[in-house]
């Protein structure tokens, strides 16, 4: 190799690298734009099958207005089982607090004797900031959620407009790659959301299955609680479980029953979200489960939760594109199963 030929290589290498700092700092500023619009491109891709469906049946028009209805249906099937499992748990914790504060009591003065020592006051301060935190980001969650939902709506009927510019504008070879390489990510995206569906309804059975078998209180909430929090990977199965082994508490009190609650609670989370989960999509989307990890990591350090949440799409995404070029195959092969 000439040192002309080891210059450029270098050269190249670190211009990918700045180019890749660059993106990465891109997509953490624009994150109130480029989520939304990443967000709104995949359900756009997982409804277009139905909306097809459809329109066998039903006139185009008619088939959109269907296909937006059923959106609506599942965000507000959604929003119904956030109302419900967090209603319950509220009026419940306001029905036993004289035992909360009891409970909040025991624990102190057993904290004292280890040296540690609990401010009341302080600590309810710190729980109400918490909530507080907790709603701001709610609302701002149910901001974007609309802004996605209005994407979603205008972008449905620009899937045909767009597929006949690019009849209009590319030629064969080059339209053919481009639609090979957009249905095979709109594939991955279905399978991505059928999967996570899957193991959320998994998750939900069997923490409600384990409640029933402990005789733990609530269990479809607890089930319908889990299920909720699996759509957020890794954090949320770790607070499906602080719930209901706080609940445990103050049903059984002492601590035989509380740890056999958080047990079953914690095998559970960690045996679907550690181990079925990542299975199951790098089987469907063809990625390793390490892989999964680390763009969970990634995307989640980018974008927070909703990064975390379509971590794994994007990355199969990735590989997708990344596979079509030969100087950027490499990096397919190392993402892939």
């Amino acid at each position: 190799m000439t040192p002309a030929s080891a210059a450029n290589r270098y050269r190249d290498r670190l211009l990918a690298l700045i180019g890749f700092v660059l993106s990465v700092a891109a997509l953490r500023a624009s994150y109130p734009v480029t989520m939304p619009a990443l967000f709104a491109g995949m359900i756009v891709a997982a409804l277009w099958p139905l909306k097809c469906w459809l329109q066998r049946w039903v006139p185009s028009w008619l088939s959109y207005a269907l296909t937006v209805l059923a959106l609506l249906i599942m965000l507000a099937g959604f929003a119904a089982a956030v109302y419900l499992s967090i209603g319950q748990l509220v009026t419940v914790a306001g029905d036993r607090w004289p035992q909360i504060e009891e409970l909040y009591a025991s624990a102190a003065g057993e904290a004292r004797q280890w040296g540690i020592r609990l401010n009341g006051a302080a600590d309810r301060n710190r729980i109400l900031g918490a909530i507080q935190m907790l709603a701001s980001g709610a609302y701002s969650f149910a901001t974007y959620t609309g802004f996605i939902g209005l994407l979603v709506v205008l972008g449905l009927p620009e899937v045909p407009r767009l597929r006949q510019k690019m009849n209009a504008e590319m030629d064969g070879e080059a339209r053919e790659k481009l639609r090979d390489t957009v249905s095979s990510i709109s594939e991955q995206v279905r399978g991505y959301f059928g999967v996570t569906l899957a193991t959320s309804v998994l998750t939900g059975v069997a923490s409600t299955g384990w409640a029933l078998m402990t005789g733990l209180e609530l269990p479809f909430v607890w089930g319908l609680l889990n299920f909720l929090l699996n759509f957020v990977p890794v954090i949320g199965n770790i607070i499906g479980i602080v719930p209901p082994v706080l609940y445990a508490f103050l049903q059984f009190g002492g601590f035989g029953m509380p740890l056999l609650v958080f047990v079953g609670f914690a095998i559970l989370q960690i045996a679907i979200s550690n181990f079925v989960y990542p299975i199951l999509q790098g089987r469907q989307l063809s990625l390793s489960p390490l892989a999964i990890v680390m763009a969970m990591t990634f995307w989640g350090w980018i974008w927070g939760v909703t990064g975390a949440l379509i971590a794994v799409p994007l990355t199969a995404a990735v590989v997708i594109v990344c596979g079509h070029f030969d100087r950027s195959r490499w990096v397919a092969k190392i993402l892939s199963a």
